[in-house]
């Protein structure tokens, strides 16, 4: 994650800046709810980002549902014939399965971001 990045009870956050209204605020990242917080500084906007998560929690909690939780790491992608059978030559010419392939490519790509 980025230095802006906000991590409580195995959530994490974002971190943006207006200076319009002169304020930090941000969102819990990677739930299907939108739950926002903002702060006027550093120490505020972490104590809203982790009240934010309890309150989600506890609103899950109430409502009978399951929070979303961390990702279970399988997804699903979609690519053209040719170069699914592109990349499963040069994966099994490389003695690695396709997968471990895709997951190195994604791994590099998320280290640069």
């Amino acid at each position: 994650m980025t230095d802006s990045a906000l991590e409580y009870k195995g959530y994490r956050g974002n971190v943006e800046f207006s200076a319009a209204d002169r304020c930090f605020f941000g969102r819990i990242l990677g739930i299907r709810s939108l739950v926002t917080y903002e702060g006027t500084d550093v120490d505020s906007i972490e104590r809203e980002f982790q009240a934010s998560v309890d309150e989600y929690l506890d609103l899950c909690e109430q409502e009978g549902i399951s929070p979303d939780k961390e990702y279970s790491g399988l997804f699903q992608v979609r690519v053209s014939p040719e170069i699914h059978r592109e990349l499963a030559i040069k994966a099994e010419a490389s003695g690695k399965k396709l997968n471990t392939i895709a997951a190195e490519a994604l791994e590099k790509y998320a280290e640069a971001m």
